[in-house]
C-alpha cells in the first residue's frame, strides 16, 4: 500500500515525528503544510490523504484546508487536541483523531482512509471517530 500524503501541522516536532512514522511505513510524505497559504499549493495536486490540525499558525484553519482537499478528492483525516471545534465533522471528510495519538493508531487511520478508498476491506480503529 502505497500513498502520497500532506501533513498539514504548525508543530515541526509533530509534523515530523508524524512524517518520519510514515516514511518508516513506506509512504511518501509530499509536504508538511503549516498554514493555509502553504496548503493551498496542494489543493489541485494529486494528493491521496491529507493529515490536518484545526488550529494551525494562522488560526483556525483546518477546516477549511479540510473541505478544499476533499473537494478535490483527497482523502482527509482530521488530527487536533480539540475535536470539539468540529463537532458535526466537516463535509467530504473522513474523521478526527485526538492529539496526542500513538503511532499504531495513526498508522491504522491511515491504512484505513487508503484502504477503504481503493475498496479494501478495512475497519477504522476505535481512536477514529467518523464523521457521517
Amino acid at each position: 500500500m502505497t500513498a502520497n500524503i500532506l501533513i498539514v501541522e504548525d508543530e515541526a516536532l509533530v509534523a515530523w515525528n508524524m512524517k518520519d512514522i510514515l516514511e518508516h511505513e513506506g509512504f511518501t510524505c509530499v509536504d508538511i503544510a503549516p498554514d493555509l497559504d502553504t496548503a493551498a499549493q496542494y489543493f489541485d495536486s494529486s494528493i491521496d490523504l491529507a493529515l490536518v490540525d484545526l488550529n494551525l499558525r494562522d488560526g483556525l484553519t483546518g477546516p477549511q484546508i479540510g473541505m478544499r482537499l476533499s473537494s478535490k478528492g483527497t482523502r482527509v483525516i482530521f488530527i487536533t487536541a480539540n475535536p470539539g471545534q468540529i463537532p458535526d465533522g466537516v463535509d467530504g471528510t473522513i474523521g478526527v483523531l485526538t492529539k496526542p495519538t500513538d503511532d499504531a493508531t495513526l498508522m491504522a487511520a491511515v491504512r484505513y482512509a487508503i484502504g477503504s478508498a481503493a475498496g479494501e476491506p478495512v475497519s477504522p480503529p476505535t481512536a477514529l471517530k467518523l464523521f457521517a
